[in-house]
């Protein structure tokens, strides 16, 4: 190995991704060790095993997470990228299952984030930081303020488990990525949120808390995942220049989007006591997940140019509504040229429920193309009457992809397949299973 060209050796240090194995490295190899300050990256996570280590009758003999990061900061010439934080398994310890009052792994804290960043801030491209939330739950950082006064050239930032401030925030005109997840943010209104990240271009902000009428306002931002807490707020976003949103909230008080711009577009809702669009005349795929389509469907602006349409209705289980006026009519009413369909299974469910899936007055759909829907088979003569209503009547249907419950019994998946392509010969048939939190699988013909 010492007889490789330094520069491949350095390049086999930097694909490691855990400083710690380049810390292992280091013991085994003298050119490893002379090489090693020349990495520009730093990746340490403090595991569920060192932290029990940590709470054990002899918690001296294992070496404080803030010192062995600060020691391998110390021994790196240039700081490009810094990630820091605690592994999953420790990010899913609440305060209701542990008290600690200690700061050992309380990773936003002023003292800690001040004492390393001011020795890299001048080369420092990435910052991740996953704090501790038990930790850090009631302890207010102010890490926000300090990267933005030191870190003139950050492009990219990610904080996750932490209670942070944005007073006295510096612009970063530099920041074009900024992930918060599961923060705890001191700005009712995201004024000073908006201000600060003038140049904006990706924002992820997931389980953020401590709005009352949040407002994203960003030119620049193209695209955005605002996961909303389920306090009822107000939420506004304008964004002139956005092109994919993923938009999830239970109950908003107020809802109010303006992205002439958007492309792809995921809104997922219960309902809103005020719904306002601004049309959209840029938006070919869309994804709406909502407890009633109907309801959205008679708020929603109709748009021309959706090509691509997923439909789930959040928590529709059968029994819980007797009746349903979701249609196909209505969905191509708002949605006249779109080709390719998904209908998730709560939103086939709420289509069986109807009287008249189509509705009253459906035309046969030449444009609609392509089918994939995901069936539940809670009633499989009930299911196969509503797949029957809408296979004869859309003329145009090509291409179908069915993927059925993996809990559902073989043979009665046999039986529905068997139905389907004797009295459907004539289309392109895919077949699958499906189950929450698993990927789709696809199935072989024959195999079922």
């Amino acid at each position: 190995m010492d007889n490789l060209p330094e520069s491949l050796i350095l390049e086999i240090l930097s694909r490691l991704t855990d400083s710690s194995d380049v810390a292992r490295c280091r013991l085994t190899s003298k050119t490893f060790n002379n090489l090693s300050p020349y990495l520009r990256s730093i990746n340490l996570h403090c595991s569920l095993t060192r932290y029990i280590k940590s709470r054990s009758k002899n918690p001296n003999s294992i070496t404080p997470f803030k010192s062995i990061f600060m020691n391998i900061l110390s021994n790196l010439k240039s700081v490009e990228s810094v990630c820091i934080g605690t592994e999953k398994p420790l990010r899913g310890v609440s305060y209701d299952d542990v008290e600690d009052e200690a700061d050992d792994l309380f990773l936003t804290d002023d003292g800690f984030v001040g004492n390393w960043l001011v020795k890299v801030c001048g080369t420092l491209r990435v910052l991740s930081v996953s704090d501790f939330w038990v930790q850090s739950c009631w302890r207010r950082s102010g890490l926000l303020p300090l990267v933005s006064e030191y870190c003139h050239n950050l492009t990219l930032l990610e904080v996750k488990n932490a209670w942070l401030s944005v007073e006295n925030m510096n612009p970063m005109p530099m920041l074009t990525s900024l992930t918060l997840e599961f923060i705890r943010l001191d700005d009712e209104d995201l004024t000073e949120f908006n201000k600060s990240f003038p140049n904006l271009q990706v924002l992820n902000l997931i389980g953020v808390g401590g709005f009352k009428r949040p407002k994203i306002h960003l030119l620049n931002l193209k695209t955005c995942h605002w996961s909303v807490s389920n306090a009822p707020s107000f939420l506004t976003l304008i964004t002139p220049n956005l092109i994919t949103l993923k938009l999830e909230c239970i109950h908003p008080a107020s809802l109010h989007i303006d992205a002439p711009s958007l492309s792809n577009f995921h809104l997922a809702f219960d309902f809103s006591d005020t719904f306002s669009v601004k049309p959209f005349d840029r938006l070919t795929t869309f994804w709406l997940e909502c407890l009633y389509i109907d309801s959205l469907l008679s708020n929603f602006p109709v748009t021309q140019t959706v090509e691509a349409l997923t439909l789930d209705s959040r928590n529709w289980t059968r029994g819980a509504v007797k009746y349903s006026e979701f249609t196909l009519e209505k969905v191509f009413t708002v949605f006249p040229n779109t080709s390719s369909l998904c209908i998730k299974s709560s939103a086939w469910l709420e289509l069986e429920s109807c009287y008249n899936p189509l509705g009253l007055g459906w035309d046969g759909r030449e444009r609609f193309k392509t089918l994939r829907v995901y069936l539940l088979l809670v009633d499989p003569s009930l299911t196969f009457s509503c797949v029957a209503c809408v296979f004869d009547q859309c003329i145009g249907l090509t291409d179908v992809s069915v993927f059925i419950h993996r809990d559902v019994v073989g043979n009665v998946s046999k039986s529905f397949i068997s139905k389907c392509t004797a009295r459907w010969a004539n289309l392109m048939w895919k077949w699958g299973v499906w189950k929450e939190g698993m990927e789709d699988l696809w199935i072989p013909d024959g195999a079922f």
